[in-house]
């Protein structure tokens, strides 16, 4: 079966799938209007547009099973989607598609604070599931910027970071387990609550898969105690050099913050025009930190990295007088990619990895290959674990510019590459870096990729045209779509 042949889901859709669709979620939760399909054509990704050819929205394990029966019969590929605040296309609908939409599966189902887990639907909002803990002293850590709106199944597809992940560490750290959708339609559980689970590690398979092995239609999130205290500081700069040896001096002293993010000059400017705090535009950089824990260790922790902060050039080192005033800085620092409207009509986010020791080497570089372009880059990121976020400004009305700015973005992930580091560190790979893959991994490891999607759904049902390198976006062939040896790997023999 041919699952992104569009002319053929069309004539399916036509013939009946439609009604089945609608008596499975309800006339109202099933779309195919065009202007109510305009809403789902993009995710957070500017620049990309494709129209879904129907919507639905489940409320329930058993509604996305016979969602997914349903297309299975006609025909349909599917792509899975829950807030739409990706930044890679990954919820981008391919063609012809049946774009299954998570978000009326929001319900917290259970809490259990004594073995500190909590069950959810995809749909749940990050930030909820600690609000609805946080009277308990409890908080589930993963904290990507867009937290206030992202959902927890967008992060297990794009295992989501966020500030606090360097010391405690990404969304595959903290979902033990998940009711997932097959592409038949079957429904199955992997992983397991308990502490030590017996068998192959299966939601390390999930937990990034980008939407392409199964729909995740419940969760078990790891819940943790909130730390007794947290010490703030703020440190500026003259450059993003000795704020990139600061970093690695820091790490490499045994300290291990809570976060540790950097912002650069142009991202300094955007965040203050943004939030109004009152940081100075003077200098090159600065190194937002948390440390956290008992009381007696952030305080000599803290401290030490403070002096170590000094010793690597810091002009100023500040520490919130108040709550108030630290939430104010954490604002000025989610919202720095909203910021960048400040200072430019249009940006690119790029999302890339670099060791910590190569910050201050790339992010010179990254001014260079911009100046050469005639562009400029606001660069605001989690330094602690060396994920870069480089923002390349453009105006989009200027002839040119946006094309520059899509090399420039393609130049900054093949640096990445060169030092060591990784095409994507949260973002996900998706519709809009599947072209890089082929420059980080091998044919072997890309088809060994395949083997493990192709266990799961050998019929690639879920997500087509997404993660893995095709000639069309390679540009090694003209014309129509032809999938790349890659990704049939692994079908021979399947039915």
């Amino acid at each position: 079966m041919d699952w992104v042949n569009p002319s053929q889901v069309i004539n399916a859709l036509a013939s009946g799938a439609e009604a089945e669709l609608a008596a499975a979620v309800g006339p109202d939760h099933c779309l195919t209007d065009p202007g109510d399909l305009r809403t789902y054509e993009c995710d957070g990704l500017e620049g990309l547009r494709v129209r879904p050819l129907a919507v639905v929205l489940p409320a329930t394990t058993q509604e996305v099973a016979a969602v997914v029966r349903i297309a299975r019969r006609y025909g349909m590929p599917l792509v899975p989607r829950g807030s739409g605040t990706g930044l890679s296309g990954g919820a981008l609908p391919s063609e012809g598609c049946l774009l299954v939409v998570l978000s009326r599966m929001k319900r917290i189902l259970a809490v259990d604070l004594e073995n500190r887990r909590m069950r959810v639907q995809p749909g749940v909002i990050n930030l909820d599931v600690s609000r609805a803990i946080a009277a308990q002293g409890y908080y589930y850590a993963p904290d990507p910027s867009s937290q206030s709106v992202c959902s927890i199944g967008g992060n297990i597809a794009e295992n989501s970071g966020g500030a606090h992940c360097l010391k405690y560490g990404f969304t595959v750290n903290h979902v033990v387990a998940a009711t997932v959708v097959l592409a038949d339609g079957s429904v199955v559980e992997i992983g397991a609550a308990a502490v030590d689970p017996l068998g192959y590690d299966l939601m390390a398979a999930v937990v990034g898969s980008e939407g392409l092995i199964g729909i995740v239609t419940e969760a078990v999130v790891r819940l943790l105690r909130k730390p007794e205290t947290t010490l703030t500081f703020f440190a500026t700069f003259p450059s993003t050099d000795e704020a990139g040896t600061c970093v690695s001096e820091i790490v490499a002293a045994g300290i291990v913050p809570a976060a540790i993010e950097m912002m650069d000059a142009l991202a300094i400017e955007a965040i203050v025009k943004s939030t109004g705090v009152d940081w100075p535009l003077d200098v090159g950089a600065a190194l937002l930190t948390d440390v956290d824990g008992t009381r007696a260790e952030v305080e000599h922790t803290a401290q030490a990295a403070i002096e170590i902060a000094r010793g690597a050039g810091a002009i100023e080192v500040r520490t919130p007088k108040n709550e108030a005033e630290r939430a104010l800085m954490w604002k000025g620092r989610k919202g720095a990619f909203a910021a960048m409207g400040r200072i430019s009509p249009n940006y690119y986010v790029q999302d890339g990895v670099i060791p910590r020791s190569a910050i201050s080497r790339v992010l010179r570089e990254i001014s260079e290959l911009t100046a050469r372009e005639g562009l400029r880059v606001a660069n605001v990121f989690h330094a602690g674990d060396g994920n870069l976020h480089p923002l390349v400004l453009y105006d989009a009305r200027v002839a040119g510019e946006e094309e520059r700015a899509e090399r420039v973005a393609g130049e900054i992930l093949r640096t990445c590459v060169r030092y060591g580091g990784s095409i994507t560190g949260e973002h996900g790979v998706g519709a809009d870096k599947a072209a890089y893959m082929g420059e980080a991994f091998g044919d072997a490891d890309l088809e060994t990729m395949n083997y493990v999607r192709c266990a799961f759904d050998p019929e690639r049902a879920f997500n087509p045209g997404k993660v893995f390198p095709t000639p069309r976006l390679c540009g090694d062939v003209p014309g129509a779509y032809h999938a790349h040896a890659s990704e049939t790997a692994g079908t021979a023999g399947r039915g």
